[in-house]
């Protein structure tokens, strides 16, 4: 077998490293990038579910705060994005755990973002997070339009 690096080809690394690890060839095993895949595994995951909250949040902003625009694709993002973090939970159960931090961290962002896709002021967005984490992944959940709650009452 020959030895390929890691650096130029991860692909015929990886199988390499798996067949050694097969073999029980412990001593040809590349351990310190291993460790390192391994490592960068689950912050791959984190990413992914800090990703999609953040865009998941942003189209719920912009459908409560800018709701002339609503649109069918708003829609259907905020579908997806819920959808898909389902699956990133789904797969890892560990991430449900601290579920309420990354929405707490996602949410600055999602404001930033729609802040440039609204050229709506910052301030017309709510400083923290004002969905419960059940309404974010509630498929039937859509946030009122700002100010229509007040309305009502």
């Amino acid at each position: 077998m020959t030895n390929t690096r890691y650096e130029t080809d991860i692909v015929a690394w990886s199988q390499q490293q798996a067949q050694l690890l097969r073999d029980e060839a412990f001593e040809l095993v590349d351990w310190n990038n291993i460790i390192e895949e391994i490592e960068s595994l689950g912050i791959s995951q984190q990413h992914e579910l800090d990703s999609r909250l953040t865009v998941l949040l942003m189209h719920l902003l912009k459908w409560q705060f800018q709701a002339s625009h609503r649109s069918r694709s708003w829609e259907v993002t905020i579908g997806y994005q819920r959808v898909d973090i389902d699956g990133v939970l789904e797969r890892n159960p560990s991430l449900r755990a601290s579920f309420s931090d990354f929405v707490r961290k996602a949410y600055p962002r999602a404001v930033k973002k729609a802040v440039i896709e609204t050229r709506l002021p910052v301030s017309t967005f709510p400083t923290e997070c004002s969905y419960t984490l059940g309404q974010i992944m509630d498929e039937a959940y859509f946030p009122e339009e700002f100010g229509e709650q007040e309305r009502a009452t």
